[in-house]
């Protein structure tokens, strides 16, 4: 039987990371050439901050990278538009429930498309499913797995012997103690699916009352109703491993879904060794870093650790992300000028890159893969080998392209803007009748006088290049 996915890719081993199993593993696709992912995107209380958005940026690699192997990726990646805390602003700004939602969804999308992230194939939120949340509780309920009380229907933990299994807890050490209004519960560690009525806030009807979704209920209903019984992987925030991913495996498996066949987690952003939370008063927001550095360096410090390695954010690492990207741009323009027009990536990246990506999305080996060959391409404009630089190059492209950092890909066409480009045009008058002083200088050969322009330059904070077009200057690092 032929497979419905369009590019099946052959023989290729990708390993993982799986959670479950605390191992890498080979993955192997439940369908042949198809890769269906389910990620836990936004909670909508407030906007993001830049650990928020690592992780649908992460996932976009890992997407991309899937892509560039041949296959065909669905991506799931949930909005969560209701829970206490939306509830909570909600009351605390006198606002409706659903405008702190929509408006805090609406800063989440702006940030992952800022930093270059592909949309979602679907990104379904959670108040659209409820008639999906009922149909599962109301199979729980039939099976034994589930139960009402007081408006509430509990997931019952002990009548699922596989409940705890992914963070590898014991039920009788876990603390799971009752929200507000949380009653008849018959065991203090049974979890809320469904949350009863309360004064102030938005309700549904169901057959046991009318309420509202509990967190962990709409991400089962969701990957149900989108990717089917199974499917392939199921990612998320370190975080969420507990009680989130622990409490929609119990769900979907007791209603007889196999669910995830692999758990992919990634790591936080902390300051100071805390993660980066709005609760701790520590988060750095998205739409105020944009202001400061140009996305694409962004994504750079953002994307190209390892997925699963702690990032300890400071100001220090970021101008660090910044030099390292300004090399590799700095590559591509030249060779751009040198071959006189745009150099199309090539069809394969390296083998070398292939391979870091192939093991758990090695990206900082991949990235050294990059830089080596941006210094063969620089060794190459140094020797006026124009073939090899422009091969080069087509190498380069191809690698960014992977991991969404190819500055002359079209997302990035306006990335300049980002660092003031209304100014571009008075700075660069101003900085051509500066350079044309060091032209004639050197043109009656007063070496010193033209070594010296450069060097005030430089200290200004711009790079000066001598190309077969003649000088040009770039911001250089911060």
């Amino acid at each position: 039987m032929a497979s419905p996915c369009a590019h099946y890719p052959g023989v290729v081993t990708i390993r993982l990371y799986d959670t479950s199993a605390r191992q890498i593993r080979d993955f192997t696709p439940l369908t042949p050439g198809c890769v269906s992912i389910y990620l836990c995107g936004a909670t909508v209380q407030a906007a993001p901050h830049i650990g928020h958005i690592r992780s649908g940026l992460n996932f976009d690699i890992m997407r991309r990278w899937f892509a560039h192997r041949g296959y065909d990726v669905t991506f799931i990646r949930n909005v969560t538009d209701i829970d206490d805390k939306i509830i909570a602003k909600a009351h605390e700004q006198n606002r409706p429930w659903w405008s702190i939602g929509y408006d805090n969804e609406r800063a989440f999308d702006d940030g992952y498309t800022a930093l270059g992230c592909l949309p979602p194939t679907y990104e379904p939120r959670a108040t659209g499913h409820v008639t999906e949340m009922i149909e599962m509780m109301q199979g729980l309920i039939e099976r034994g797995h589930a139960y009402a009380a007081d408006g509430n229907v509990y997931f019952d933990v002990r009548s699922f012997p596989g409940y705890l299994q992914l963070s590898r807890q014991e039920l009788d050490n876990l603390l799971q103690p009752s929200g507000e209004g949380e009653t008849g519960k018959r065991d203090p560690r049974d979890f809320a699916m469904w949350k009863a009525a309360k004064p102030g806030e938005p309700t549904w009807p169901t057959p046991w009352g009318p309420g509202r979704p509990g967190w962990h209920l709409e991400c089962s209903a969701m990957a149900h109703k989108y990717l089917g019984s199974a499917f392939d992987i199921h990612g998320g925030g370190i975080d969420l491993i507990f009680p989130h991913h622990e409490n929609e495996i119990a769900q979907a498996k007791a209603y007889g879904d196999d669910f995830a066949q692999y758990w992919l987690h990634n790591a936080w952003v902390t300051i100071a060794g805390e993660k980066m939370a709005k609760s701790l008063g520590n988060s750095v927001l998205v739409s105020e870093m944009v202001k400061q550095w140009r996305p694409i360096v962004l994504r750079y410090y953002l994307g190209t650790p390892h997925y699963r390695s702690m990032i300890e954010y400071s100001e220090e690492s970021l101008r660090e992300a910044e030099s390292a990207f300004a090399r590799i741009e700095g590559f591509v323009q030249r060779v751009v000028e040198k071959a006189g027009g745009a150099v199309e990536p090539a069809a394969e990246v390296p083998p070398a890159f292939a391979e870091a990506m192939d093991d758990d999305f090695g990206v900082p080996q991949a990235l050294a893969v990059v830089h080596t060959t941006v210094r063969q391409g620089n060794s190459a404009l140094a020797a006026d080998d124009k073939e090899a630089a422009v091969a080069r190059l087509a190498e380069v492209r191809a690698m960014l392209g992977v991991l969404g950092l190819d500055p002359l890909a079209p997302h990035w066409a306006g990335d300049s803007a980002e660092r003031g480009e209304d100014l571009h045009g008075v700075v660069d008058s101003l900085v051509r009748l500066v350079l044309d002083q060091r032209e004639s200088a050197r043109a009656r050969k007063d070496w010193a006088t033209a070594d010296a322009i450069r060097d005030q330059l430089n200290q200004s904070g711009l790079v000066i290049e001598d190309s077969p077009q003649g000088p040009r200057w770039t911001l250089g690092p911060r």
